[in-house]
């Protein structure tokens, strides 16, 4: 029986930010995870390149084996053809999987966390992200802010909540009731149909028009633009040269077109490509946005908070783990320690969980599941207060700030 039980600010699970410095926490963990192994590093990326040519290789029979006389005879006509997709299907999701590892080995490039060496970080981190259409170096400048301000209201880059403010729903006060409805009344196709639109281009519209970024920032704020607000003046080059790789890649796809046919390219490349997108907006919008997890104003933020202010994932089980190299498993200790190699973060999350204890976020709810539920309960929070969390379309919590951190509400007059 679905409980009755009114809804009562005062009676949700209290938070009090943690307490630790960033140096207690890394002290609670062993030095040797914080080494990097370069050969170590090329292996797994060797690793990629490998299974992602196979892949590629192995779907260049798909088509003239399902086409064929002796498929038709065995499959039937129309047997072949469902055969033939079903093997593009498979294709797709697997290539999709790889390009999204290497993209990942990228992403560990643009940390320092690939090789001790600078030089190797920069052309391995160059390469893998220009190939999956990322501006490489553009890219790595302002995710390291993100990094560096996460959970902050004022100062993070990407998934800065909305404020209720910003979708023009007033304050509550005592003894006024806020008709929700008339903010949040979509439909579950709409709301289907936003989130579809969220998993394939919410990265190339952050890259393009800062869309999810700091409000704050100029309205044409961009990944591209050399002067824009992202970088500072001795970035500018740098930027240029992400630029210089991105035209080569549109380059790169007119010429494969007229020569394959763009059809070819789109099957072979083009759609694993897309997976890369929503694979990486999936996994980096679960790892920031749940109701449980905090944001903060002002004094209260501390970058070792807003590490914490993230949560692990079992992300398509071995898959996640063996394709994207745990990237979605272990993100808090990421969090914590970008410069730390992806395949330490096993063993070291478990020194920071002994260590943080309940401030350590984990969840093994199915990762579509999860999607569908955050996108539909993290819908703003609070102008006011410096320990914020996601309130859902009825303007309810599921966590509240400890009570020395509480705004008081004002009386209605």
């Amino acid at each position: 029986m679905a409980s009755t039980k009114e809804y009562r600010e005062e009676d949700l699970p209290a938070y009090t930010p943690m307490p630790w410095s960033l140096k207690e926490i890394r002290d609670a963990i062993p030095p040797q995870y914080f080494v990097k192994d370069t050969p170590r590093g090329l292996s797994y990326l060797a690793r990629d390149v490998v299974m992602a040519a196979a892949l590629w290789y192995g779907a260049t029979f798909i088509d003239p084996y399902f086409k064929s006389a002796e498929a038709a005879s065995v499959l039937t006509p129309v047997g072949a053809q469902v055969a033939r997709w079903a093997s593009w299907g498979v294709y797709w999701w697997f290539q999709g999987l790889v390009f999204t590892g290497i993209w990942v080995i990228g992403h560990e490039c643009g940390h320092g966390a690939f090789s001790d060496h600078k030089i190797v970080n920069d052309v391995v981190g160059f390469v893998t992200h220009t190939l999956l259409w990322t501006p490489y170096f553009s890219w790595r400048i302002s995710h390291h802010r993100h990094h560096s301000n996460h959970a902050s209201m004022e100062r993070d880059e990407v998934y800065v909540p909305k404020t209720r403010e910003d979708l023009g729903i007033p304050d509550e006060k005592e003894g006024v009731k806020i008709d929700y409805e008339e903010y949040f009344g979509d439909t579950p196709i709409y709301t289907m149909y936003m989130l579809i639109r969220q998993q394939i281009l919410a990265f190339p519209a952050y890259l393009l028009f800062n869309v999810s970024g700091q409000k704050h920032y100029p309205k044409w704020t961009n990944h591209f633009d050399p002067n824009s607000i992202l970088f500072t003046k001795s970035q500018r080059n740098v930027v240029i040269i992400s630029n210089i790789g991105i035209a080569a890649m549109v380059y790169g796809v007119m010429y494969f077109s007229n020569a394959y046919s763009f059809a070819q390219v789109c099957k072979y490349y083009f759609l694993p490509w897309l997976e890369v997108t929503h694979w990486f907006i999936m996994i980096t919008y679960l790892h920031h946005t749940a109701p449980d997890l905090p944001h903060y104003r002002g004094k209260e933020w501390s970058f070792q908070r807003g590490a914490a202010a993230t949560v692990d994932r079992n992300f398509l089980g071995w898959q996640g783990r063996f394709f994207l190299h745990d990237v979605a498993h272990y993100h808090v200790i990421h969090h914590f320690f970008p410069k730390m190699p992806f395949y330490h973060g096993p063993e070291a999350t478990k020194y920071l969980k002994d260590f943080i204890g309940e401030h350590y976020a984990y969840s093994d709810q199915p990762v579509f599941t999860a999607l569908w539920e955050s996108y539909n309960k993290c819908q703003f929070v609070e102008n006011e207060g410096d320990v914020l969390f996601y309130r859902d379309s009825e303007g309810k919590a599921v966590r509240r700030p400890a009570d020395q951190y509480m705004v008081k509400k004002t009386k209605a007059e």
